[in-house]
């Protein structure tokens, strides 16, 4: 099943495979080789650390190879502005408090909440999708229902 991404998330992707490649999986090698020349494994706390640290690269790299294997780049430079798509940089307002929002919505693996990113699938994002400037969705959360109207729609 291919998993929609913004070139963005996909490049940033390929950028941590590299230096996992190049960088961490080479000092983890050196340093299980090390460990090993302290002798005895059963007793050395340098070996068990190296190869946790070893097991977890290889299962990041397993995981990112995955991801980009079944990566769906969405090309945002060319799609329309009416209407809330992958992509899409809305900016909202939250109809209780007036407060504005500006969130890019994006793949799960890419959500970055600090940076303004959101999930296609999380709720704001999947009440945003298909809709146009100028309405008002509604957004359930555990604590109450939120209203926002879509402000602007733009893709940068």
């Amino acid at each position: 099943m291919s998993q929609p991404m913004t070139r963005e998330g996909y490049d940033q992707l390929r950028r941590e495979l590299e230096r996992l490649k190049r960088e961490e999986r080479p000092k983890v090698i050196a340093a299980i080789a090390e460990a090993r020349a302290h002798g005895d494994l059963s007793e050395n706390a340098e070996y068990s650390a190296a190869k946790e640290r070893q097991s977890f690269i290889e299962g990041r790299i397993n995981e990112i190879q995955a991801k980009l294997a079944s990566a769906q780049v969405i090309d945002t430079a060319n799609l329309s502005t009416e209407t809330v798509v992958f992509g899409a940089t809305v900016i909202i307002k939250d109809m209780h408090d007036g407060g504005r929002k500006t969130y890019r919505l994006v793949g799960q693996d890419e959500s970055d909440l600090q940076n303004g990113k959101i999930s296609v699938q999380s709720p704001v994002g999947r009440a945003l999708i298909g809709r146009r400037a100028g309405e008002v969705v509604e957004v359930q959360t555990p604590a109450r229902t939120i209203k926002y109207e879509i402000l602007q729609i733009k893709f940068l």
